[in-house]
């Protein structure tokens, strides 16, 4: 019997990181039956229909499906490497036989995750206010 795959931590702290919008840590984590992981897969197509059935609206909103599925994942990114080394491998490495020792790259992708998430959410909410409060005025 195949001894069951050890999930990296750091690893999977990075797919969140760069690849979260299409979900990509859920599908190392979880398989390709993750529904979750399925959703931020569909945030590339929901875009392209957005372009298709709004070709005047702003960029903006066509691409607004996948930059609230990367802000979802870089939300998860900061979930799954904050947590705790032993609660990660009660979760994903009950039975892998290694255990998780978290070192700095985590750490500087946990941070780096905080200083590029919040500089896309703000803005996010700055294009947002510009465009509803004043019709796109400054951009």
């Amino acid at each position: 019997m195949a001894q069951p795959s050890h999930k990296n931590k750091t690893l999977t702290a990075l797919l969140a990181f760069a690849l979260g919008g299409l979900g990509i840590h859920r599908f190392y984590l979880k398989g390709l039956s993750d529904r979750w992981g399925w959703l931020h897969a569909a945030s590339l197509p929901a875009c392209g229909i957005a372009m298709s059935l709004a070709p005047h609206a702003d960029w903006y909103f066509w691409y607004l499906p996948l930059t609230v599925s990367m802000l979802a994942g870089f939300i998860e990114a900061l979930v799954l490497g904050l947590t705790p080394d032993e609660r990660w491998d009660a979760a994903y490495n009950a039975h892998s036989g290694r255990h998780t020792a978290s070192r700095w790259p985590l750490a500087v992708i946990v941070v780096a995750t905080l200083m590029v998430g919040a500089g896309v959410l703000i803005a996010t909410l700055a294009r947002l206010s510009d465009l509803l409060y004043t019709g796109g005025a400054y951009g």
